[in-house]
């Protein structure tokens, strides 16, 4: 029989706790994610800067596209995308097409850092994955994180079909 407290925490309490635990470990992670940037001696970005050289990552892509996939605020976004440019992270080109649009693309010194991020992240999950069925939870987890990723973006998507009365 299976538990229906889930190790002490019903589905309601499960469903609460979970935006805050998200917020959290992002938090959490960016604090990982600076000491592994001051061990390497980069010390002229920003770890949410590292993360919007991941959000890039092997494409080229516009301004906008990295917005809305990092889901980064205008003048945050515009701020640390200056940096990363200035400091050589990153390699910005206008558009021929439309002179308001660019591309960006890391640049072989962003790629440096884009390589510590992806040793980083096997390092950290190195020891949840000693075993198959932990590989196994792993990837039900990013499953379930991505389903619920999906609800709360078409729920922004479609705000404007929502009547006021849930809140």
């Amino acid at each position: 029989m299976t538990d229906p407290t889930h190790h002490g925490h019903s589905i309601p309490q499960i469903t609460q706790e979970l935006p805050r635990l998200i917020e959290r470990m992002h938090r959490r992670f960016l604090d990982v994610l600076r000491i592994e940037m001051t061990r390497h001696g980069i010390n002229d970005i920003s770890p949410v800067q590292a993360m919007m050289l991941a959000n890039i990552g092997e494409e080229e892509i516009s301004v906008r596209d990295l917005i809305e996939r990092g889901y980064y605020l205008g003048s945050n976004a515009s701020y640390n995308l200056k940096n990363l440019v200035d400091g050589g992270y990153v390699d910005r080109q206008a558009s021929e097409r439309d002179r308001r649009s660019a591309r960006l693309k890391v640049s072989a010194k962003g790629k440096t850092i884009l390589e510590a991020l992806t040793g980083l992240n096997t390092t950290m999950a190195e020891p949840l994955l000693k075993q198959e069925s932990e590989a196994h939870e792993l990837e039900a987890t990013y499953r379930t994180l991505r389903r619920l990723e999906r609800r709360w973006s078409d729920s922004i998507r479609f705000a404007d079909n929502v009547g006021d009365e849930e809140f």
